[in-house]
């Protein structure tokens, strides 16, 4: 199905499309010991993208490669004998083959898995974010997926500076669009607003689980472009960004300005609650 490589015991080789071109997509999964939050939808999300690249690959194959990981890895992150959490990334391209743009035939996926330490927590108060002066432009053709394809938001986050844990991206019509690793959740008076899926450039897996719980307790959620005044307008009552691996995290500044605070998510999300 796959050419399985191991991080640690290499790069990809010099002819991947992946390294070469971006050809490929790739999943952050938050563990803890040998499970994962939310792996089933990482696993699902991979392979529904990956068939929209035109690259097979299949949800067995890719169980066997997160197991092989788990049994690999998590005994590494490990603190008196307790598990620990941790970080595996699978990265699939889809191979070695065809010089320039167009794939050759026959072409054999690789996928690449890796695993790191969590990043640090941000403060349960939350934290500071900015504008970035960075825009934003989907394909509509890649809309939502995880690819390799990440420039804008290299470009982005080389603004976070000092104090700063984010930047919030806009597209070219000035509407908000993500972080550079997060999805934006807005509390409103009534309810709760979040830009739509067709303008994102990864649709996160927490982000689809938490309208699902949001709208299964009865809230309201409107899918909608949201602009600075939204944010930073009389009617905010919160702002959160979100991601699988770092969980939701509260904004309290934004651009300089203070934020109101909003208790309506501080129940909703216990990662060690979603392992699979």
């Amino acid at each position: 199905m796959f050419n399985l490589c191991w991080a640690d015991e290499g790069g990809f080789p010099a002819g991947d499309r992946g390294a070469a071109y971006g050809d490929g997509l790739f999943e952050t999964i938050r563990m803890h010991g040998d499970q994962g939050v939310l792996l089933s939808r990482h696993l699902d999300r991979m392979v529904r993208d990956a068939g929209r690249l035109g690259i097979p690959v299949s949800l067995t194959a890719l169980r066997k490669a997160c197991a092989a990981a788990t049994s690999r890895y998590a005994g590494r992150f490990m603190t008196g004998g307790a598990s620990c959490d941790w970080v595996l990334k699978l990265t699939l391209t889809r191979g070695e083959g065809g010089r320039g743009y167009r794939p050759g035939s026959g072409i054999r996926p690789t996928l690449m898995v890796s695993a790191g330490s969590m990043p640090e927590a941000p403060l349960p108060s939350g934290v500071a974010a900015d504008f970035s002066r960075v825009p934003l432009m989907v394909n509509p053709l890649l809309v939502g997926i995880k690819s390799l394809n990440r420039l804008e938001q290299v470009m982005a986050a080389r603004e976070i500076e000092g104090e700063l844990f984010e930047v919030i991206m806009s597209d070219t019509a000035g509407n908000l669009v993500e972080g550079t690793r997060t999805n934006l959740l807005l509390k409103v008076p009534g309810g709760w607003v979040t830009p739509p899926v067709k303008s994102l450039a990864v649709a996160g897996v927490l982000r689809q689980w938490v309208l699902e719980r949001l709208r299964a307790r009865g809230e309201y959620v409107e899918e909608r472009a949201m602009g600075i005044g939204d944010v930073l307008g009389s009617h905010c009552q919160g702002l959160y960004l979100l991601n699988s691996v770092i969980g939701v995290v509260p904004v309290r500044s934004l651009a300089g300005q203070d934020l109101p605070g909003d208790g309506g998510l501080a129940t909703i999300f216990n990662p060690l609650e979603l392992l699979e």
